[in-house]
């Protein structure tokens, strides 16, 4: 069973590292060889450089053994980076795997809150930012960390003076790296919370874009896509700017750090030199040295940019693992119920279709089933016969080919007077008929009794609405009585009046704006609640 407290990004890194083991193991042994091989060049060389200033002879051996180290150097850094990059990618799959999973636990209500943008975000440039962390993050970090800590150790033994110096300028990068840390972690997430408003505000505005064409907020969507973009641009200045500044402080280091060690190697004063002095075979080796300990501090300015990017994206990727899922019982519902259930609630056979008047074909050999509480979408281009579908179920219609069973029944031959106990339809217009707002749930059907349609309401989330009015459910119903959201509630009321075993729900939520449709959608959610659910949509 999924735990959801112990979910979050860490757990499924964890799971992904026990499950490659190989390539763990391989690429932390690629790491620390990749580090041990930088060592031996300069120390090679000092050898070479002291034998030709000592007057003796140069050794082919000596040479090749140098070249030799140079090519094993950049053997292993590729190798690293390869195996660093396979790694990330076997990372990030298993996250986005994990990721799938809790969307699929997540109930309808609390997706329906959610900016589709940002939820996107997440699985995208954030679940990115994270295999960053380990193709040049943490693990790139760490090697740099180890090549300064083993170049140290060599300084010291080679030159006392040089070490004694490195230890003094080194405390003051700490406290400048820490600073750029901290401002370019606020500003990482500042622009990744940006970036997840501008990815939603495109498919808000899709889906809205007749309300906003009717009320002339052109403009004002205009103004708010501004907005978002601004903030994000702002953040990713501010990102640059402490990038910008990193790399040059470490450079003129850098030049300080030479220059210091060369003065003192040659101001000829006895005890300066028992700290400074050396070969000049040292002094290569020295220069070379203090070049490789600062490129990888440079390179830390780099790998911190990536890490407080990552460190962002876990940050919001835990805020998605964060949020409340449905019970287990109730995600293994439709399977459990799959399993028990020998007979379908409603099954397609074979089923072709075309209306009298056009010889197209609408269906084609369709074939589904549904078990008892089930609930299903029917989602597809518009004539591609999803409402056909409704029709024969409801059987207004006689396939041409093949059989459409309601529970083991044929559909076109359940009488009448069963098909309201039975079936639960809910258009995408709301069609009012003459009379009071309660006959428009109860479609003048005297054996609903009151109390049933207050409850039916109440499921509707509209009773509270109704029981305002002049009147209350005695209240003549006119057009302008409810906004088009209510209509549209007060239609899931009148099909769950009846209690249903079937509820065929035909786009109700195409025309509705954010908020109304929400509202709509928790009223679904309660008047499906053991009940078998087929639906059409356009969109998921």
């Amino acid at each position: 069973m999924r735990n959801q407290k112990k979910a979050g990004v860490i757990s499924a890194l964890k799971a992904a590292v026990r499950s490659h083991r190989i390539l763990t193991i391989s690429t932390l042994l690629c790491v620390a060889a990749s580090v041990a091989a930088s060592l031996i060049p300069p120390l090679l060389l000092k050898d070479i450089i002291d034998r030709l200033t000592g007057g003796m002879p140069l050794l082919f051996t000596a040479v090749l053994l140098y070249f030799g180290s140079l090519v094993l150097e950049g053997t292993l850094s590729s190798a690293q980076e390869t195996l660093l990059v396979l790694f990330g990618q076997k990372m990030t799959h298993a996250l986005r795997s994990e990721m799938s999973q809790k969307l699929i636990a997540l109930p309808a209500s609390t997706l329906v809150g959610q900016n589709p943008g940002e939820v996107a975000a997440r699985f995208s440039g954030d679940v990115d930012a994270v295999e960053a962390l380990f193709t040049s993050g943490i693990i790139s970090m760490a090697a740099d960390a180890c090549r300064i800590i083993s170049i140290l150790a060599v300084i010291v033994v080679e030159n006392m003076g040089l070490a004694l110096v490195l230890l003094v300028i080194l405390p003051l990068f700490a406290v400048f790296t820490r600073f750029v840390q901290k401002r370019m972690l606020a500003a990482q997430l500042e622009n990744r919370r940006a970036v997840a408003a501008v990815s939603g505000q495109v498919p808000e505005t899709l889906h809205n874009i007749r309300t906003i064409h009717a009320l002339g907020l052109e403009s004002y969507m205009e103004q708010r896509y501004d907005e978002y973009i601004a903030e994000s641009y702002r953040a990713v200045d501010r990102t640059n700017f402490y990038d910008a500044i990193y790399s040059p402080v470490i450079l003129i280091l850098n030049a300080i750090v030479v220059a210091v060690v060369m003065l003192f190697s040659a101001s000829g004063n006895a005890k300066v030199l028992t700290l400074f002095g050396m070969s000049a075979g040292t002094a290569v080796a020295v220069i070379n040295y203090i070049s490789q300990i600062f490129t990888p501090v440079e390179s830390l300015g780099m790998e911190i940019q990536t890490i407080q990017s990552a460190v962002a994206g876990v940050h919001r990727i835990n805020e998605f693992y964060a949020l409340e899922e449905l019970p287990e019982r109730v995600r293994n519902l439709e399977t459990s119920v799959a399993i028990a259930q020998e007979t379908p609630f409603v099954e397609l056979q074979n089923v072709t279709f075309a209306y009298e008047d056009d010889s197209r074909k609408i269906l084609h050999h369709l074939s589904f089933k549904v078990y008892p509480g089930e609930q299903v979408t029917l989602s597809g281009r518009t004539g591609a016969g999803k409402s056909t579908v409704f029709k024969l179920l409801l059987g207004l219609y006689q396939p041409g080919e093949g059989k459409v069973l309601i529970q083991g029944r044929d559909a076109i031959q359940i009488p009448e007077n069963e098909k309201r106990s039975l079936y639960g339809y809910v258009e995408q217009t709301f069609h009012r008929v003459p009379g009071t707002v309660k006959d428009q749930i109860t479609l003048y059907d005297d054996s609903f009794t009151m109390e049933e349609v207050r409850e039916a309401a109440t499921i509707a989330g509209l009773d509270a609405t109704i029981e305002q009015l002049e009147k209350g459910y005695d209240t003549l119903c006119t057009s302008e009585i409810f906004s088009q959201g209510q209509w549209q509630l007060l239609s899931i009321a009148r099909a769950a009046v009846a209690k249903p075993k079937l509820l065929l729900l035909d786009e109700i939520t195409a025309n509705l704006d954010a908020q109304t449709e929400e509202e709509v959608l928790q009223a679904l959610k309660r008047a499906s609640e053991g009940r078998t659910v087929i639906s059409i949509s356009h969109r998921v």
